[in-house]
């Protein structure tokens, strides 16, 4: 996946703000609303941008116990590991999973209504899995920073 410092620029802006229009990121990026369209077009088909989202308030939307969860499992695996990933992708309550080196095999962050929510998903989720080995809950007291912008290196014009 190649970009250049144009494309660089359109990433750094939409990043801050995925819902300026075709003409502000142009015109901020130097270029016709067209050719952003058409830039944005083949940056999102090449998966350099992989998703356009809003990043909502877990308080806002009733669920403000917020928490990071280390997995490990009782054997890595690669069917185990697969296994445990799917189990990732259709948890509701899993906001996101990430396989991870180090003590844990996993990092989830997971959000929750309340605490006994939180225990009836660790029943379901962890203690009816006979692959977990076990899990540590970090509760998260405040929310510093909540983002994905990933910092754009410039190419350099070859």
């Amino acid at each position: 996946m190649r970009y250049d410092r144009t494309d660089a620029r359109i990433l750094e802006i939409v990043q801050k703000n995925n819902r300026l229009t075709s003409e502000i990121i142009g015109d901020m990026a130097g270029l016709s609303a067209t050719a952003c369209q058409r830039r944005l077009k083949r940056l999102r088909w090449e998966g350099i941008i992989e998703a356009d989202v809003s990043i909502v308030s877990p308080r806002a939307v009733g669920r403000p116990i917020q928490m990071l969860v280390l997995v490990t499992l009782e054997r890595e695996r690669s069917d185990i590991i697969d296994k445990f990933k799917k189990a990732i992708k259709s948890s509701g309550d899993v906001v996101n999973g990430f396989y991870v080196t180090g003590d844990a095999d996993f990092v989830l962050y997971v959000t929750a209504r309340t605490m006994e929510d939180y225990e009836q998903f660790t029943r379901r989720f962890f203690y009816e899995n006979s692959d977990i080995k076990g899990f540590k809950t970090m509760v998260i007291m405040d929310r510093v920073k909540a983002g994905f912008a990933i910092p754009i290196d410039i190419p350099t014009e070859a």
